[in-house]
C-alpha cells in the first residue's frame, strides 16, 4: 500500500467522480470497493462526498455540475495533477494550445485548482495543495493506481505533457499497440498514453486497484454495473474496464503496485 503525505510536482494525486446520481454512485462504489463516505457540504444544499479506506482519503463523489448536464456531458472520473503553482500552471497550458475551462481558483484552504483540455481534446485538472494533498493512499485494492490518456496523436500529447509538467516517457516492452510509459520527476511510472480508438474521445482513464479482478468484476455487474472491456494482459498485470450504472467508465488493475 502506498500512503502519501505530499506528492512531487507533476504526479497524479488525486480523482473525483461527477455523477448524474450522488447517492447511488456512492452505494455503487462502496459496495464495490468498500468505501466509507464522509459528506461536506460545499454550498447551495451540495455535498462534496469523501471517500475513505480505512480513514485514508482515495477519491471522492460530486454532484455532475448543471453546465454539464445540459451540455449532454456523461457522468466521469476526474484526474488531477499535482504543481507548485494552479495559475502558473494553467498560463503555461494555454501557451502549449491548452483550452482553459476553469480558471484557478480557491478550494476553501484545501488547496487551489483549475481545469484545462489539452490540444488532443482531453480534459484534466491540476492542483495546487494546501491543507489537502490529495489522495492519502494509492496504489491499493479500491485506491488509485493509475491514469492513462487515450490520445488521437502520441507523439502531440507527449510533447504537451513533456513542456507542461516535465514528463518523460517510456515505451511500455511487449505491448502490442503502441503505449507510452509516463514518468514524473523522480523517474516514477506516473500513468500512460495509448491510442485512441474511433468510437472514443480524448480522455483520462482512471484505474483502481484491485486484488482480485474476478470477482470485481462479478460484484460490479451484481451492483449495476457494465463490463466493457473483457480482462487483458497488459505488462505486469490484469485489466479490465467498466462502466458505473450512471454511465462513467473506470478501470481495475490487478497486479504488482508501487509503494
Amino acid at each position: 500500500m502506498g500512503e502519501r503525505t505530499s506528492y512531487t510536482p507533476g504526479t497524479f494525486s488525486w480523482t473525483d467522480l461527477a455523477t448524474t446520481d450522488q447517492d447511488a454512485a456512492k452505494a455503487f462504489y462502496s459496495g464495490l470497493f468498500g468505501w466509507q463516505a464522509q459528506d461536506n457540504p460545499v454550498g447551495d444544499g451540495i455535498v462534496y462526498s469523501m471517500m475513505s479506506i480505512g480513514g485514508k482519503d482515495v477519491a471522492a463523489i460530486s454532484p455532475q455540475p448543471q453546465a454539464q448536464r445540459e451540455a449532454g456531458a456523461p457522468p466521469a472520473w476526474n484526474s488531477y495533477v499535482t504543481v507548485q503553482s494552479a495559475d502558473r500552471a494553467l498560463e503555461r497550458a494555454k501557451q502549449l494550445g491548452a483550452t482553459v475551462h476553469a480558471p484557478a481558483f480557491d478550494v476553501l484552504d484545501a488547496g487551489r485548482m483549475g481545469v484545462l483540455q489539452d490540444p488532443q481534446g482531453a480534459f484534466l485538472l491540476v492542483w495546487e495543495a494546501k491543507s489537502n494533498v490529495g489522495a492519502s493512499l494509492v496504489n491499493a485494492p479500491g485506491a488509485l493506481a493509475w491514469n492513462e490518456l487515450a490520445s488521437p496523436d502520441l507523439d502531440a500529447s507527449a510533447g504537451f505533457y513533456t513542456e507542461l509538467f516535465e514528463w518523460t516517457f517510456e515505451p511500455m516492452e511487449g505491448s502490442e499497440m503502441p503505449y507510452l510509459v509516463i514518468k514524473n520527476r523522480d523517474g516514477h511510472g506516473n500513468g500512460g498514453i495509448r491510442p485512441r480508438t474511433d468510437t472514443e474521445p480524448s480522455y483520462w482513464l482512471v484505474y483502481f486497484g484491485s486484488d482480485d479482478l474476478d470477482n470485481d468484476l462479478a460484484k460490479a455487474g451484481e451492483l449495476g454495473g457494465r463490463k466493457l472491456v473483457e480482462p487483458m494482459q497488459i505488462g505486469p498485470g490484469q485489466i479490465a474496464v467498466i462502466q458505473d450504472p450512471q454511465g462513467a467508465v473506470f478501470a481495475l488493475y490487478s497486479g504488482r503496485l508501487d509503494d
